[in-house]
C-alpha cells in the first residue's frame, strides 16, 4: 500500500524565514554601535526562534504518515522528530544533527540574558536559513509530486 501525504501549508514558515532573512542583511549592514542593530539583532534571534518552533511543528505533521496514530507522532520530542526525519529519508543525516545543535544553541541561548546572549545564534543564521529553506520544501511537497 502506498502511503499519501497532502502537502503541508508552509506559507507562515516561508513568511518567517524571509523575515529572518531580511533582518540579518539589516544586520549586517550596521555597526555594532548603531541602535539599528541592535533592534534588527533582536528580531533576528526572535525569528531564528520562530522558524525552529514552527519547523518542528510542521515536520511532526509531515512525519504521521510513518506512524500508526497522528498522535504518536505529535508525542515526538523536538530532537526525535528530526531523528524520525532523518530516518525516513526526508532530510539527510547531516541536516538533521545541523537543527539539533539550532535546538541546542536556541536552549542555551533561552536563559542567557547577557550582552553575548545573540552571537552564537547569529553566526548559525546563514545555514540556518538555508536548512530552513530545505526543509520547507520538505515539508510543504506532496509525496505524489
Amino acid at each position: 500500500m502506498r502511503m499519501r501525504t497532502v502537502a503541508i501549508n508552509t506559507d507562515f514558515l516561508i513568511r518567517c524565514i524571509d523575515k529572518l532573512e531580511a533582518a540579518v542583511e539589516q544586520m549586517q549592514q550596521r555597526e555594532a554601535s548603531d541602535e539599528l542593530y541592535d533592534v534588527f539583532r533582536e528580531m533576528s534571534v526572535k525569528e531564528f526562534e520562530i522558524v525552529l518552533e514552527q519547523s518542528g511543528k510542521l515536520l511532526t505533521k509531515r512525519l504521521r504518515p510513518y506512524f500508526a496514530s497522528n498522535r504518536q507522532a505529535d508525542q515526538l520530542t523536538f530532537k526525535n522528530t528530526f531523528r524520525h526525519a532523518a530516518r525516513h529519508g526526508l532530510i539527510t543525516v547531516d541536516a538533521c544533527e545541523r537543527w539539533l545543535a539550532y535546538r541546542d544553541n536556541r536552549n542555551d541561548t533561552a536563559h542567557d540574558y547577557g550582552v553575548q546572549f545573540a552571537e552564537t545564534p547569529l553566526k548559525l543564521l546563514p545555514s540556518f536559513i538555508d536548512d530552513a529553506r530545505d526543509l520547507a520544501g520538505v515539508i510543504g511537497q506532496d509525496a505524489d509530486d
